[in-house]
């Protein structure tokens, strides 16, 4: 895919990514890692949880959601990172087996008044699983390069 700098993006475009399968193994090794908690440490533990069986931390499907965007080369040469994200949210449980996607819209683009070789793309994302169910929001202020000549 071409890469897309901040001239190319208009409001309302929209972009589709290849899914991913988590594995019971993938979810338990990231929340070694980084999210500790039983329900996603453990199935017999998990199985008493509120999500009665094991869930990925969502810190690990917000990843693997932007990474799948990132991967597909849209911003590939014009990404020069992000000043953060906002109204993240987790919608329903991901689990082991569950395939991954993601659709992402862009809400506004804002070239910079201070520096005209760049501007901000808020681009909002939805992680939906293999059952068309949005599992978690969010929306990234992208830091991009613009189009030179």
């Amino acid at each position: 895919m071409d890469t897309r700098y901040l001239d190319d993006l208009a409001p309302g475009q929209r972009f589709t990514s290849p899914g991913l399968t988590l594995t019971e193994a993938e979810i338990i090794d990231f929340a070694w890692r980084y999210d500790p908690q039983a329900f996603h440490l453990d199935a017999n533990a998990a199985a008493g949880s509120p999500y009665g069986g094991l869930v990925a931390s969502g810190f690990q499907s917000l990843a693997i959601c932007f990474r799948l965007f990132i991967q597909s080369g849209v911003l590939a040469e014009s990404s020069m990172g992000s000043p953060g994200i906002d109204e993240l949210r987790w919608l329903a449980p991901v689990r082991p087996g569950d395939t991954l996607h993601s659709e992402i819209e862009v809400l506004e683009v804002r070239p910079s008044s201070s520096k005209p070789d760049r501007g901000i793309a808020r681009l909002k994302y939805h992680a939906l699983n293999q059952r068309g169910e949005t599992v978690l929001s969010f929306i990234v202020n992208h830091l991009l390069r613009r189009r030179t000549g």
